[in-house]
């Protein structure tokens, strides 16, 4: 199990995980932060970086931040360097 922060941008026209943003991974979604979509959106798309199911991806703390402390089991931690890494 990994366990990590990520910083979600919700309304992004280009969703995708990549980049880091004071040392937390980025998460960009489409989904508006209403009703906890972004937050859903953020992590099935974490889940889908790491090559997880989204069962695996639980979120530990920040239900109604931007920032947000995940754990990812089954992930890879090489995997989690090169998605800090991209630009």
């Amino acid at each position: 199990m990994v366990r990590f922060a990520i910083w979600v941008r919700p309304g992004s026209a280009r969703p995708g995980v990549g980049g880091e943003h004071d040392g937390a991974l980025v998460v960009r979604v489409s989904a508006r932060a209403v009703d906890g979509r972004a937050t859903a959106a953020a992590l099935a798309a974490v889940a889908a970086a790491f090559g997880v199911r989204r069962q695996a991806v639980t979120l530990v703390a920040g239900t109604t931040s931007r920032r947000k402390l995940l754990d990812v089991t089954g992930a890879d931690p090489a995997a989690l360097k090169r998605l800090l890494a991209q630009k």
